[in-house]
């Protein structure tokens, strides 16, 4: 793994924690999620690991998303082939650690990261953060959220979230149901931590299982139905406002979309 696409991996007191660390925003590519998934993988199989945490290392910035100049520069093979590998090949990891994870989110959160954090058990947030979800505004969807958040917050909240594209700031969030915890940023790792140990004190044998029958119970067609978003989500990558809208961020410059005829 290069310098550019670290993940930091630590162990202390049975708790591994994977921070992010990609300066300058922790934009996520191929060689990043790769590196996501081997530090999950080594955990899981790690019995001096009892309980996972997913932070960021960089000071101010949990994640900014997907790295769009790959995104942009990508072809259509290519980018469907990072879309399953990110979306699907992270669901499918999640679901079958035998291990509790725990997203520490120490700063902001915008799609992509948004997506990482909502793939683990429980998320803490600083009280000084905000999220989002703003594919919108740069000609794309946050896909895999129209499956889970409705069911979270309802969907009307939903709604206004995902196609609105406005940032929310973490007390609002937590208000909604989408985060477990607000603490003060200085608070956060400790919080993390301390909860973290607690999961870990438990028998690693009935975590696994128990962790693995929750899964099961609670998947009603998850999978499934993140996978059919998948689809739609190639297919908006290849439309000329995706493109327009990818470019006129990177240019800074307000987007021209196309009007029907």
């Amino acid at each position: 793994m290069s310098a550019e696409h670290r993940v930091d991996y630590t162990v202390e007191d049975r708790v591994a924690r994977i921070a992010l660390n990609r300066p300058p925003v922790n934009a996520i590519d191929h060689a990043m999620i790769d590196a996501i998934h081997v530090a999950l993988r080594r955990a899981d199989a790690d019995p001096d690991v009892g309980a996972i945490i997913i932070t960021s290392a960089l000071p101010g910035m949990f994640c900014g998303g997907m790295d769009l100049r790959m995104v942009l520069a990508g072809d259509t093979s290519d980018l469907r082939a990072f879309v399953y590998k990110f979306y699907l090949d992270t669901l499918n990891l999640q679901y079958a650690l035998t291990k509790p994870t725990i997203a520490a989110i120490n700063g902001p959160a915008r799609g992509a990261g948004m997506t990482l954090a909502i793939s683990c058990d429980v998320m803490l947030a600083a009280d000084d953060v905000d999220v989002g979800y703003p594919e919108i505004d740069i000609g794309l969807i946050p896909a895999i959220h129209y499956v889970h958040l409705p069911r979270q917050i309802g969907r009307h909240k939903a709604f206004d979230l995902l196609f609105g594209g406005k940032p929310v700031p973490a007390t609002e969030a937590a208000a909604l149901g989408i985060f477990n915890e607000v603490v003060p940023r200085a608070a956060l790792a400790d919080r993390a931590t301390a909860m973290a140990k607690i999961y870990a004190a438990k028998s690693p044998a009935i975590m696994a299982l128990g962790r693995q029958s929750f899964m099961r119970a609670n998947d009603l067609d998850y999978r499934r139905n993140v996978e059919n978003q998948i689809e739609t989500l190639c297919n908006v990558f290849s439309t000329p406002d995706a493109r327009e809208g990818l470019a006129a961020f990177l240019e800074k410059r307000p987007p021209r979309w196309q009007r029907p005829d």
